[in-house]
């Protein structure tokens, strides 16, 4: 089908250590009904509007992220969850050309799974924000702050999982409370952790 996205073109004509790898992707990916488009600085796939997978690269990798790969049935377990807090993508990851080519009918099967899944309108369960470990040190300031807890409370979920990973990821209750007490004007301001 070989639609390619001129506006993408500048990605794949970048020297990198991996643009053999994404070009021989990129092909790949082209072969099925996906649309190209740029989003996030890389080559994201798309039905109907909808994110499908992308190419990205990093250190050791090059990859195709599925952004439903949680969804997919891997029976090839091939298929690797970036860190433990990542509900929906999954990636296919490659470190080399020969690795592609020879992965290529099983990459195209696992796209071909994620466009039917798309096609069907499946969605992922995200984890609730209440099913999120709450640091106590975090809910003594809520219990004791009435507009933090309602500032927070007003946060989008995604903004407040933020918060809540990042507070309890800190080993020591010295570093959650510092932590907590730098962030709180940004929950007031209605700001997520990165903002």
């Amino acid at each position: 089908m070989e639609k390619m996205n001129p506006v993408v073109d500048w990605f794949f004509e970048k020297k990198t250590k991996w643009q053999d790898e994404y070009s021989a992707l990129r092909s790949i990916i082209l072969k099925t009904e996906l649309s190209e488009e740029l989003k996030w600085g890389c080559p994201c796939y798309t039905l109907n509007g909808n994110n499908v997978v992308l190419i990205h690269g990093f250190k050791e990798y090059c990859a195709i992220l599925f952004h439903k790969g949680v969804l997919l049935k891997d029976n090839s377990n091939l298929l690797i969850q970036q860190t433990e807090n990542v509900q929906s993508a999954r990636q296919l990851r490659f470190k080399s050309l020969k690795e592609i080519k020879n992965l290529e009918s099983k990459i195209i099967t696992y796209i071909k799974e994620a466009i039917q899944i798309e096609k069907k309108g499946i969605k992922v369960d995200f984890k609730k924000t209440t099913d999120y470990k709450m640091p106590i040190e975090f809910k003594n300031v809520l219990d004791e702050m009435p507009d933090v807890k309602m500032a927070f409370e007003s946060l989008t979920p995604g903004r407040q999982r933020g918060y809540l990973l990042y507070f309890s990821s800190a080993k020591q209750a010295k570093t959650r409370e510092s932590r907590i007490e730098k962030h709180i004007a940004k929950i007031l301001s209605g700001k997520g952790l990165d903002d």
